[in-house]
């Protein structure tokens, strides 16, 4: 039950400083992107408030020998930059710039009714579903076993 308090009160929180900041707002972001133009430096300055808690939070969390709700750390075991991470970075980045949305701030607006970011948000778990089908049939499939069996 604590780790999932611990869960929601996260997400409340990052919740709050999404609409405090106005992060939700994807005209804030678009602004942002927009050097050209009437450009909006209030992203910037939202992105390195949290890069510089994040900084001071980790050093702080990584002294402990585990996080309070679980019994180890889950840290990534890899530091590969293959085409997976690029791509994936890529999309993000396309559909950030694009939307003006991202999840966390898409889930928000859409919770606040907000009719665009929950079409975003749908569209956005469609493509993860997708995604996790693809890979599944491809894992299933015994013409793609046997392709992977061959290459060594």
């Amino acid at each position: 039950m604590r780790r999932v308090l611990s869960a929601f009160a996260a997400g409340l929180l990052f919740g709050g400083g999404l609409i405090l900041s106005g992060m939700a707002d994807p005209a804030n972001v678009l602004g942002f992107f927009d050097v050209l133009g009437p450009w909006n430096p209030t992203l910037a300055f939202v992105m390195g408030g949290g890069l510089a808690v994040s900084f001071v939070g980790y050093r702080l969390c990584l002294r402990r020998t585990a996080p309070v709700c679980e019994d180890s750390f889950q840290l990534p075991g890899t530091k590969l930059i293959d085409a997976r991470l690029v791509g994936g970075a890529a999309l993000f980045g396309l559909g950030w710039g694009i939307a003006g949305y991202c999840p966390g701030p898409a889930v928000v607006a859409a919770t606040g009714g907000f009719a665009e970011a929950a079409i975003f948000t749908a569209a956005m778990v469609a493509g993860m579903a997708l995604w996790k089908f693809v890979q599944w049939r491809v894992n299933t499939c015994p013409i793609a076993a046997r392709l992977r069996a061959k290459r060594g």
